[in-house]
């Protein structure tokens, strides 16, 4: 797996290098934040540029208020560019809405005018904050970044195509995982960020914003595509719409579609792990000696680590026998029901989803009665459920699209050339179609609701 993920990020760096121009001209990093020099080993866990230590307390800035600066060679597996990055600190919110400090990257377009962006949202999928993508950019390696730099094969056709690229560490500084509410506060604090340092960045305050993302990056694309309206009414005015494939919707369902499965089943920790941590639950006490020796295990780990480690988990094998259904844990029903995007508000730029639903081919053959199959690790009928309601509640105009054949590993292969074409047709102002009224019906999303323990 590394081997493969090393050629991918090599063809990321060709394909960054053609992007780079020799005109395309970065502000100098102020003192506080001095730049990383292309052999310095950036991002380290001592790194301070991630540390915010202003004198007035946090709650004072404005969200999206930057905090820092610095510039720096893009980097690929650690290997510099000859593309230069904009690194931001930035003031947003966590999950549950109190003042906390977030990093994301700009890397502008050797083409650019500053006009038109694109906010790109990672699958890092983490635990552990050194595997965001701005440590793998500032030049940090580790199995869990080299996510991150493989995903400059996504990022490097949007420069080329004219866009300054936004990327925001959309877990927060304490990587809670699949914390979708989180995910859109940074996501939605960092283009702000990016559209207020323009001296620095090049992005014009009056342009317009695309979102983007896969998986992981989805999560952060939907939410804050949801949230905009209401927490960020100044950056949905400019946004011109969402692209996104492979969509986490309602997490207690995955987590019963997993169960199991021979890959993805250790998606199970690393869920229970990262919404524990977003909003303060002890979910510890309810898991029993294996549960929580796999809990220790995975606590720092990203996806990398645990894709097939776990072959057969369940929830059963994690819990404690009185607690085998996961909903007789009150605070884990009111946490998924938190992060249930059914429950969040509609958006109101047009969307493009697309939904894998061949995961046989990855290892998990569930088909539970009320949520059937999907990609893998992503429910199919939640996605269409959802793009069905996004439909009957008034939002703008929904593309669908649904690979029966593909997994979720093979979907991004279809997924990305369409919803970069999608994109520029929502930035050249061209109507953006519907499928409203051609979605296959889907699941319910109605909120979990808890049950006695045995």
């Amino acid at each position: 797996m590394q081997k493969t993920v090393r050629h991918i990020a090599t063809a990321g760096v060709t394909a960054l290098v053609l992007t780079a121009a020799p005109g395309i001209a970065v502000a100098a990093p102020s003192a506080a934040a001095p730049p990383s020099t292309a052999g310095s080993p950036a991002a380290a866990a001592s790194d301070a540029f991630y540390t915010y230590d202003g004198s007035e307390p946090l709650s004072s800035f404005t969200p999206g208020d930057v905090l820092k600066k610095r510039t720096l060679k893009y980097h690929v597996l650690g290997i510099p560019t000859p593309v230069e990055a904009v690194q931001l600190l930035f003031r947003t919110s966590d999950a549950q809405n109190r003042p906390a400090a977030g990093v994301t990257t700009v890397v502008r377009s050797a083409t650019s005018d500053g006009s038109k962006a694109v906010s790109y949202q990672s699958f890092y999928d983490s635990l552990d904050p050194e595997h965001g993508p701005s440590r793998a950019i500032a030049g940090d390696v580790s199995l869990g970044g080299a996510i991150a730099n493989a995903e400059t094969i996504f990022i490097a056709p949007l420069l080329l195509a004219g866009y300054d690229v936004i990327i925001p560490d959309t877990e927060g500084q304490t990587a809670n995982f699949a914390a979708g509410p989180e995910y859109g506060y940074n996501t939605l604090d960092s283009i702000r960020a990016a559209r207020s340092s323009a001296a620095r960045t090049g992005i014009r305050p009056d342009a317009r914003f695309g979102l983007i993302g896969y998986s992981g990056g989805a999560i952060a694309t939907n939410w804050a595509a949801a949230l905009a309206p209401d927490y960020a009414p100044d950056v949905n005015r400019q946004l011109v719409g969402y692209a996104e494939g492979g969509l986490l919707v309602k997490p207690s369902h995955n987590l019963e579609y997993v169960d199991g499965s021979l890959v993805w089943s250790g998606v199970i920790p690393m869920a229970v792990i990262g919404v524990a941590r977003a909003y303060d639950i002890d979910l510890k006490q309810y898991m029993s000696d294996y549960g929580k020796s796999v809990y220790d295990k995975v606590e720092h780990a990203s996806i990398a680590d645990t894709l097939g480690r776990y072959p057969g988990l369940t929830w059963k094998k994690m819990a404690k026998p009185e607690y085998a259904n996961p909903n007789s844990v009150p605070e884990f029903v009111e946490a998924v029901n938190r992060i249930n995007l059914g429950s969040a508000p509609t958006p109101d730029v047009p969307g493009y989803i697309a939904q894998g639903n061949g995961g046989v081919a990855e290892g998990t053959f569930n088909n539970p009665p009320g949520i059937g199959t999907g990609d893998g690790v992503m429910v199919a009928g939640d996605v269409r459920a959802l793009a069905r309601q996004y439909c009957a509640t008034g939002s703008a105009a929904i593309k669908y699209q649904q690979y029966n054949a593909l997994s979720h590993v093979a979907s991004p292969l279809p997924w990305a050339p369409t919803a970069l074409n999608w994109l520029d047709d929502r930035f050249a102002g061209k109507a953006a179609p519907s499928d409203c009224g051609r979605i296959a019906p889907g699941n319910s999303l109605a909120p979990e609701q808890p049950v006695p323990a045995s």
